[in-house]
């Protein structure tokens, strides 16, 4: 029963945040000029579908997307490429998308279809790096455990086409932006790195972060830090005066819809925020603390109830195991609940892909690290070697949906009887 309800709740998030129907209510005006689509993430071939579908007129464009998310188009080619590392396929794309809006005029219009899980489909290494250097500098900051905001403002560093560069190279056409926002707060120049929206810091600021996560950067990555080369647009650029920017799609909608669901099935729903950060072992720490705090003392909100947050976690790698951060969050949390029967819990990534794995998420309750030790495993070294999907897949406790066509990023759902 109350894994049932949490299922539903992470499907009616899900819902939610499909862009079919957003993209319809925010179409920008229609240019006297060319029309071309570009686009990049994990819900940017359901956008171009979408935005097929209802645009009354000619257009053309290209948009990447994941390995398995392609969406059956007529006019806007759908190429798939590899996340969350690049592969060469990303990068042939990104060079196409850079050639395909050059020579425009102020009467052309580029439609930008951007979502999250855009930065690595659209690898554009800077002047003076290599393919290579971009995949290593992704892998690092994967593993460095900093909060998106840092990885992007130091993708963007590295890049041609993030940090507002795409928009840059398309002027003096005007660029409309819609976006499918995964991030924590909602900066559309935090989605995919924004390759059409500028993100505001220096390349002061990105070397104070790099040295401050230690990050093992390739050679040539540590020598254009050291310099002033290609340095990214400023948001007060003109070049940008035209172009405007639309999210459609967003972590805080879908946790009202699964809101309200529970809501309708007599459990009082709390939303403690969409935007949260953090280590995912230290994020389920403090959910664990408060769901233990409802379910002995009836504070700070009262039986039966659910905890709901979004936002983007992140996970420091220490072992060589297998599991992305929702399955991490769960694992800590199975550990810090055991034994209290009357809690249980979701979470999951809403594109349906838990880092690199085929789950979305996974279950957990008060009885999961019994079972896990009594199958042989001990969550705490599971935990320590950051295997977290090994053990939700020895007792049956992963969640795998497929991909969902979109991505406002983590579902947190926690029921307190």
């Amino acid at each position: 029963m109350d894994r049932h309800l949490l299922e539903q709740m992470f499907r009616q998030a899900v819902a939610q945040a499909q862009p079919g129907l957003a993209v319809r209510q925010h179409l920008p005006e229609r240019p006297v000029g060319r029309t071309i689509v570009v686009g990049a993430g994990k819900a940017s071939a359901q956008m171009a579908r979408a935005l097929e579908q209802a645009w009354d007129g000619p257009l053309s464009g290209l948009v990447v997307t994941r390995y398995g998310y392609a969406e059956k188009c007529d006019r806007i080619e759908i190429v798939e490429a590899a996340h969350p590392v690049p592969d060469e396929a990303g990068f042939l794309a990104a060079r196409r998308i850079l050639e395909m809006v050059s020579g425009l005029s102020a009467n052309d219009l580029v439609i930008a279809l951007i979502s999250g899980g855009g930065s690595a489909l659209l690898p554009a290494p800077a002047p003076g790096l290599t393919f290579d250097d971009e995949q290593t500098i992704n892998r690092t900051l994967l593993a460095s455990g900093a909060p998106i905001g840092v990885m992007n403002l130091l993708r963007n560093q590295f890049s041609t086409i993030k940090g507002g560069r795409l928009a840059a190279h398309c002027a003096p056409a005007r660029v409309a932006t819609l976006v499918v926002s995964d991030v924590p707060g909602d900066d559309p120049a935090l989605v995919a790195s924004g390759p059409t929206i500028p993100l505001a810091g220096t390349r002061e600021l990105a070397r104070k972060y790099a040295n401050l996560y230690r990050l093992d950067l390739p050679p040539h990555a540590h020598a254009l830090l050291a310099g002033d080369e290609n340095l990214a647009p400023r948001p007060d650029d003109p070049v940008f005066a035209r172009n405007s920017v639309r999210t459609i799609a967003s972590a805080a909608l879908s946790l009202d819809a699964a809101a309200k669901l529970a809501r309708e099935a007599g459990v009082e729903p709390a939303i403690l925020s969409d935007s949260i950060e953090g280590e995912s072992r230290d994020v389920a720490q403090v959910h664990a603390a408060m769901a233990r705090e409802i379910a002995a003392r009836n504070r700070p909100f009262t039986k039966p109830c659910v905890l709901l947050s979004g936002g983007e976690t992140t996970v420091t790698l220490r072992g060589k195991g297998r599991g992305g951060r929702s399955a991490e969050f769960l694992l800590a949390l199975a550990i810090a609940i055991d034994g209290v029967e009357t809690i249980s819990a979701l979470a999951a990534d809403t594109d349906g892909i838990d880092g690199s794995e085929d789950n979305a998420g996974a279950f957990v309750d008060g009885t999961t690290a019994t079972r896990l030790r009594k199958a042989g495993i001990d969550p705490l070294a599971a935990l320590a070697g950051n295997d977290a999907y090994s053990a939700f897949e020895a007792i049956g406790d992963l969640l795998v949906t497929g991909p969902t066509g979109t991505n406002v990023n983590d579902f947190r759902a926690i029921l307190v009887r």
